[in-house]
């Protein structure tokens, strides 16, 4: 069998994010993708990227869902600014609220929001901890309608847990809740893995195609959908973990440019490595260490911070894309 009869689709690098899948994908003569566009905007440290996968051409080159996808890139989040952090909250809201037009929503649909993950693993408990923080108000328009003052929408939140807690696959209690209650959307909160060790813990996704719970760390469980749900279902996620194979991937890389920078003649440094394509290298390095168990998922150590941080944002956000009474341009009150 030939080099070019490989199949190499086993060590790709797993990734949740539209964005990064984009990269990944090949492209056509003019540097564009069929069936798939995009328009990126930076300010403010905030990089914004609005996606659009508008048939299954543009779904297979990429290998995800037709639909909708926002993503916001914010490098230096990680330093715990307070200050950047209501930015990034601000930008968030806006560009939420500008993606629940685009897809549809009205100002006064109902809205349930489910907190996917794990409180007790601190890398999964982002959908909980947002849970936590949502302004809830469906109660008031159950009991008493007639108080409840212009700008405020009916919005419901639940964290259902886990398989491993519950025995329940997470699908099917949301689904349950769904039916009961009769939402006109569901917002489905989840942490993500990333193939790149710059956007764990910086990056925030929008997708309107729905989740899939552990897809990016390789588990087939059953989703969140419109398909399941039989109401729209938008997807909210940050990253939070990487794989070992993948961050020996990127140091690799890392090393090689810095070493580029002192010398023109590499070769005799890099070896086969070197020229190595990223997925041969990938696989070199994937082979490695799934035989003895270390191809590990790994979070970084200011995790827990920054989950409380990155909640905050997330929560704040939507009260105010979702509640027209919460002014969207202010939103610091909501994140501290």
């Amino acid at each position: 069998m030939g080099d070019r009869d490989l199949d190499l689709s086993a060590y790709g690098v797993r990734t949740d994010l539209a964005l990064e899948a984009r990269e990944a994908a090949q492209t056509d003569e003019n540097g564009s993708i069929p069936g798939v566009t995009s328009e990126t905007n930076k300010e403010n440290g905030i990089t914004v990227t609005r996606m659009h996968i508008q048939n299954e051409e543009g779904a297979n080159r990429i290998g995800k869902m037709v639909g909708h996808y926002v993503t916001l890139e914010v490098p230096e989040l990680r330093r715990g600014d307070s200050d950047l952090q209501d930015k990034v909250a601000t930008a968030f809201a806006r560009e939420f609220e500008t993606f629940l037009q685009r897809i549809g929503v009205g100002a006064s649909a109902s809205i349930l929001i489910v907190g996917l993950g794990n409180w007790n693993v601190t890398p999964d408990a982002l959908g909980p901890l947002v849970v936590e923080n949502t302004m809830v108000t469906r109660q008031f328009f159950e009991l008493m309608p007639d108080q409840v003052s212009p700008g405020y929408r009916a919005v419901s939140a639940v964290a259902p847990g886990v398989l491993g807690t519950t025995g329940i696959e997470s699908s099917d209690i949301v689904q349950g809740i769904v039916n009961q209650s009769k939402p006109d959307v569901v917002i489905a909160i989840d942490a993500l893995a990333a193939r790149s060790l710059d956007r764990v813990n910086t990056t925030i996704q929008i997708a309107d195609t729905g989740i899939h719970p552990g897809s990016g760390i390789g588990n087939k469980r059953k989703g969140l959908t419109r398909d399941i749900l039989g109401v729209p279902c938008i997807a909210i996620g940050v990253p939070t973990v990487v794989y070992a194979s993948t961050i020996v991937n990127n140091t690799m890389d890392m090393v090689f440019e810095h070493m580029k920078k002192h010398t023109d003649n590499t070769a005799p440094l890099f070896g086969v490595f070197g020229s190595m394509a990223e997925q041969e290298r990938l696989q070199l390095v994937k082979e490695v260490l799934d035989p003895v168990g270390h191809n590990l998922l790994v979070t970084p150590k200011e995790i827990d911070q920054f989950m409380e941080d990155i909640a905050n944002i997330i929560a704040s956000g939507l009260n105010a894309a979702l509640h027209e009474a919460v002014d969207t341009d202010n939103v610091a009150a909501y994140t501290h």
